[in-house]
């Protein structure tokens, strides 16, 4: 599971002139502001009525995810782009604000397997009614509610024109974020299997998807633990993969073009690749020793070498003793190589196949 920070929309849901939700709003990331740091967290705020969105105007259903005017497109991106979201409301009328319902309505895919937290105003009820409504629709879009919420009642947390909750407030939004970073952080195989950069894998529940610098910590343990039986096979500590720090990895991931192999959080294997002229180099091919014979090398290795057209061949190496490895290449096509570049390894490459013209 990745290790970057999460991105959270602080979404103030009132559009009415002179209503309370900037305010409130404003005292909810500010008071949040170092508990957010601390859960590697990044509050965003926006404001609904800053989104210029009408009442639903697309021809497509959202669930197509084809949207034809570009205030829903730069809707969609902010949805998308979020790891979860805090909805300011009010209650109006027993119920949430038509401009929440409508900016809800709008996107469909975007909103999946990702948290929401209220925070609620009002008189009587302290806004509790709109956030039970709301959970009816949000469910319905896969978003996932949180059991902790803030619920502010005017007349307890105004002192003249200033909106000042008390700290009993603060304290529950303190605990609703740190649930919210939890179950984001839990959520997130459920999302990025749904993303459209992800593909299935040839594990049951796995997923393939680009790798970058925030899977740092994930890919350094995977290549401690797999080029550690590589070190043994050939009789040498003097192997990159063993040595790279993070900072190392962190540059390689940002330069390479890779892909991890996930299932519930864990990275399974990987494989990076990279065009030097007319070759595709394919490197640092991992699996996950508890997974070795299941066919996830291989699965990787062909996804790689798709990544080969218009080039004129793929190029690989590996330990000079490592005799498996080198069986697994040549049963792909893949064929020796004189003068290895580097001691004690060997280098393999075959042609990149042309598609026969139609």
């Amino acid at each position: 599971m990745t290790t970057k920070r999460l991105r959270i929309l602080v979404l103030t849901c009132s559009t009415r002139p002179n209503a309370l939700g900037p305010a409130v709003s404003q005292w909810l990331t500010d008071t949040l502001a170092p508990s957010a740091d601390l859960l590697g967290a990044d509050l965003v705020p926006l404001a609904i009525g800053d989104l210029g969105l009408p009442f639903l105007d697309e021809e497509e259903h959202p669930s197509t995810g084809v949207y034809g005017h570009v205030h829903t497109r730069r809707w969609s991106r902010i949805v998308d782009e979020a790891d979860g979201f805090v909805f300011v409301t009010p209650e109006y009328n027993y119920g949430m604000p038509a401009t929440l319902k409508n900016a809800l309505d709008h996107l469909s895919s975007e909103w999946a397997w990702k948290p929401a937290g209220f925070v609620s105003y009002g008189h009587t009820s302290a806004g509790t009614r709109a956030v039970q409504h709301a959970k009816q629709v949000v469910t319905t879009l896969r978003l996932v509610p949180l059991g902790a919420t803030v619920a502010l009642r005017i007349a307890d947390v105004m002192q003249g024109d200033r909106v000042a909750p008390e700290a009993r407030h603060a304290e529950a939004a303190e605990g609703m974020l740190a649930e919210l970073a939890r179950l984001a952080r839990a959520l997130t195989p459920m999302r990025e299997r749904g993303h459209a950069a992800s593909v299935a894998g040839p594990l049951p529940g796995s997923y393939a998807r680009p790798l970058g610098p925030d899977d740092t910590a994930e890919v350094t343990v995977l290549q401690r633990c797999c080029w550690m039986e590589e070190a043994i096979v050939n009789d040498t500590l003097a192997i990159p993969a063993l040595h790279e720090s993070p900072a190392d990895i962190r540059a390689w991931l940002a330069d390479w073009q890779t892909t991890g192999l996930w299932r519930d959080g864990r990275l399974l294997g990987m494989v990076r690749t990279r065009r030097t002229g007319t070759d595709l180099h394919v490197g640092r091919l991992a699996v996950a020793p508890d997974l070795r014979g299941l066919g996830v090398g291989r699965w990787l290795l062909r996804l790689a070498e798709s990544a080969g057209e218009g080039c004129g061949r793929i190029v690989l190496s590996t330990g000079a003793t490592s005799h498996r490895n080198i069986a697994l290449y040549q049963r792909q096509g893949y064929v020796l190589l004189p003068g290895a570049k580097e001691a004690g390894a060997v280098d393999l490459a075959k042609a990149v196949a042309v598609a026969a013209a139609g």
